[in-house]
């Protein structure tokens, strides 16, 4: 049950606001100020001055999760079939630091962000694919004995994923219009999972084995009754005959049919050993019934797991500047990474979290294309395209064969410029997501999304800057419906949604 926590691991990985003048703007692929450190490290060349630029910023992110989830069986805790499962994640300080030193034709550039996570997700009630094996499992007893029951359970999971980055990298001016970037980032991923199942309770738990044991000694009896039959040498003999040959009474067949719910015209015509067999797997079936309510009435599940990781990603880069016309390119190649793990607790049996196992850990490459235009001295309108390859990373459980081609992202934004020290932008950012519905699941899901970002700048001094922004994003929801609910053989429906909300706060400062 617990391996759909691997699907985590597996996720879309990319974290593109890296500065807080993203926020305000999303629409940054061809700027030619100090975040371009990131989003187009060639247009650095055209930095005004020369010198040491740096920028220090600080992102506070606030999201939730929420899992809808429709599967009858559900009713069972709390009364109803329709549950949300909600998780938020809270991460108050996403640091990030860019920097760069231009010397005539060169500028050599640095930054440390946080490139792909960033927070810890708590599900405090767990998660439908975990809560569903329990409530499954138990309706099909329950439905079996026509015994009607209802469970508790308790249920969590925490999951943490981080990924650091540190980029160096040079950028030359080819021209005065052209210029070219080569470099990489150092990705260390830092991982964690910790979730627990444990403390079912069902209600009518004595019911239920009772019931089952005594339908195991009812069958064991009636195969038991036969034997004398086999015995005899009349194992492959209709139990019609056996009546007509007096070896039993018809009364006996009467009710060896009664047991197996069928006319005794229908079990007349099967033989005393088809009979037993039948019996003696009805037995086996009720006394499976009573171990499986045992197992989960014991169920105790836990896992605390870390993961780790380091990949490096190269980087090229091209800027084309012309009159009011600024264009830029990069492109960072795929990172092949592989995580290993730590693990201090397992007890759900799953092998891809004991201690050392390898899962893989791809970030998959990033094209990025942008252009900015100056309408006005004091207006410049910016778009950009973003295309991530993630078909072509590996993730864990191979997802990526779940993914046509990888998500794509239009950007356009505005920035007016009000006077020498304040300025205004905002912008948006629209993501079509490129999964299919086999991707999806609770602990890992993509949807599409539009994004809008606003904020501004006041240059406090010549050299100093604060920015200021807000950037919230409104995803489509996606439903997934299944004959075969997690697993469970019966039928259930997922709701995916989520909410995001992010603030940021940034110094630069030119030396």
């Amino acid at each position: 049950m617990v391996s759909f926590l691997n699907m985590y691991a597996g996720g879309l990985l990319t974290n593109t606001n890296q500065n807080v003048a993203f926020l305000r703007n999303p629409a940054r692929g061809a700027s030619i100020e100090i975040d371009a450190v990131y989003s187009n490290p060639a247009g650095l060349a055209f930095l005004k001055g020369e010198g040491l630029f740096l920028s220090l910023n600080n992102q506070s992110a606030f999201q939730t999760r929420t899992i809808t989830a429709d599967f009858a069986p559900f009713a069972g805790f709390g009364g109803s079939a329709v549950k949300a499962f909600e998780g938020k994640a809270k991460a108050p300080f996403i640091p990030s630091l860019q920097a760069a030193y231009k010397t005539d034709r060169w500028v050599f550039s640095g930054s440390f962000a946080i490139v792909g996570g960033g927070g810890t997700a708590v599900f405090d009630n767990g998660l439908p694919s975990f809560e569903s094996q329990v409530a499954g499992n138990l309706a099909a007893i329950s439905s079996a004995a026509r015994i009607p029951t209802d469970y508790a359970l308790d249920s969590r999971l925490e999951g943490t994923q981080i990924i650091y980055g540190i980029q160096l990298g040079a950028t030359y001016a080819i021209g005065d219009n052209l210029s070219a970037f080569l470099g990489g980032r150092a990705n260390i991923v830092k991982n964690g999972y910790e979730g627990y199942l444990r403390n079912v309770q069902i209600s009518a738990k004595d019911n239920l084995t009772n019931y089952f044991n005594t339908a195991a000694a009812t069958a064991n009896a009636a195969a038991a009754s036969l034997q004398p039959a086999v015995a005899a040498g009349f194992g492959d003999m209709s139990m019609s005959q056996l009546v007509a040959a007096g070896a039993i009474p018809q009364a006996q067949l009467d009710q060896i049919a009664a047991g197996l719910g069928r006319t005794s015209e229908e079990v007349g015509t099967s033989t005393v050993n088809q009979v037993i067999g039948t019996f003696t797997g009805l037995a086996q079936q009720a006394a499976g019934a009573v171990a499986g309510i045992n197992q989960l009435s014991a169920l105790d599940m836990q896992l605390n797991c870390k993961q780790s990781g380091l990949g490096f990603t190269p980087i090229i880069g091209f800027d084309f500047r012309y009159d009011k016309l600024n264009v830029g390119l990069k492109y960072e190649f795929k990172t092949a990474m592989e995580l290993t793990n730590k693990t201090t607790t397992n007890t759900t049996g799953v092998a891809d979290f004991n201690d050392g196992a390898k899962t893989p850990y791809d970030i998959p490459a990033l094209l990025t294309a942008g252009a900015q235009y100056d309408i006005i001295p004091q207006m410049t309108v910016s778009v950009g395209y973003h295309h991530f390859f993630d078909s072509d990373a590996k993730m864990a459980n191979n997802k990526q064969q779940y993914i046509n081609g990888g998500i794509n992202e239009y950007l356009a934004g505005v920035e007016y410029r009000i006077d020498d020290m304040y300025l205004v932008s905002c912008g948006t950012q629209i993501a079509r997501t490129g999964v299919t519905d086999n991707y999806q699941a609770d602990l890992s899901y993509s949807l599409s999304t539009v994004s809008f970002g606003f904020g501004g700048a006041v240059n406090i001094t010549k050299n100093i800057r604060i920015n200021l922004a807000y950037f919230f994003t409104n995803y489509d929801k996606w439903t997934k419906k299944s004959d075969n609910y997690n697993g469970t053989g019966i039928a259930g429906t997922d709701t995916f949604s989520r909410t995001n909300q992010s603030f940021g706060i940034g110094l630069d400062y030119k030396f």
